[in-house]
């Protein structure tokens, strides 16, 4: 896959986990399959996965819209992040008040 389907894949997979998780249904996207990580552990404040497999070169690194980040402040810094996450905290159910069911 390309570095753009990669991204698009990543991005596409973030709305799905937004959408759904506004409809009060706990599912998740899927977890990165095409890195070398065998635990991966969802990270409700950033939205993304991180990998917990200690004895993976990616340990404790954040993954978002097919890409790799080192840690939190990375991530954040990340373009894409950046409005991702906006979306996120705002969204329905993200316990922001107003809206429905604020």
């Amino acid at each position: 896959m390309n570095k753009t389907k990669k991204m698009m894949a990543g991005v596409v997979a973030s709305v799905m986990a937004i959408s759904v998780t506004g409809c009060g249904n706990q599912e998740l996207p899927p977890e990165p399959t095409d890195v070398d990580c065998d635990d991966w552990d969802w990270d409700d404040e950033s939205g993304t996965y991180y990998c917990d497999d200690d004895r993976s070169p990616h340990f404790g690194y954040f993954w978002f819209a097919g890409r790799m980040f080192k840690n939190k402040s990375s991530l954040k810094n990340y373009s894409s992040y950046k409005s991702y996450s906006k979306s996120y905290k705002s969204g329905i159910g993200s316990g922001s008040k107003g809206g429905f069911g604020g």
